[in-house]
């Protein structure tokens, strides 16, 4: 299913990706104290369906930070990591994938990456936005995504920005999912002013 999203809508979300990056490098950075840079590649705006397909195979095991929006928009952000992105931010925290202190880490990790973006987000539609604790998930993509797609509808649209965060020239690539609550994007690119 096809969305009539205008290039200036995507714009606005790429822009507020770039934003929410910056943000997200900044935390990043003093957290493990080396410089991060973090650039979105790309940023749709899909059915969640869509969406998903386009972030990995239904089927592909997968690194889920998930964080509840509330606040003036009900929403979720899920940050997906592969095991080879999984393996690098481990590696680039000093802790050994598969432990406890990994799974800690890539929380925060996602959290830190999560809770930029939302905050970007609220600043540019002038909404409050209040990121809730976050969960991490370790299972098949479909499996983690069932209760965004209960919650909005396998038709609602979902946004995906696909990023590359470089720490010492060591490249990985999470993806950051927003689902809003039904009708939530559009509501959004309204408030933003580009609802044409």
């Amino acid at each position: 299913m096809a969305y009539p999203f205008s290039d200036l809508q995507l714009d606005a979300m790429r822009e507020l990706g770039n934003i929410g990056s910056g943000t997200a490098a900044t935390a990043l950075s003093s957290l493990i104290g080396v410089p991060v840079d973090i650039d979105i590649a790309r940023a749709s705006a899909l059915p969640i369906t869509e969406a998903v397909a386009a972030a990995a195979p239904a089927d592909a095991a997968i690194t889920a930070v998930v964080l509840p929006i509330g606040g003036d928009l009900d929403a979720r952000v899920i940050i997906l990591m592969a095991p080879r992105t999984v393996e690098t931010v481990c590696g680039l925290l000093g802790v050994a994938a598969g432990d406890e202190m990994a799974d800690s880490a890539l929380c925060e990790v996602g959290n830190i990456l999560g809770a930029s973006y939302v905050r970007a987000l609220g600043t540019m539609i002038g909404a409050h936005l209040e990121p809730r604790p976050p969960e991490l998930v370790n299972d098949l993509l479909r499996v983690v995504l069932a209760a965004a797609l209960l919650a909005s509808g396998e038709d609602e649209v979902a946004l995906l920005l696909e990023s590359t965060l470089t720490v010492n020239d060591v490249e990985c690539s999470p993806s950051f999912l927003f689902v809003p609550s039904a009708g939530g994007l559009t509501r959004i690119f309204d408030r933003l002013g580009v609802s044409v």
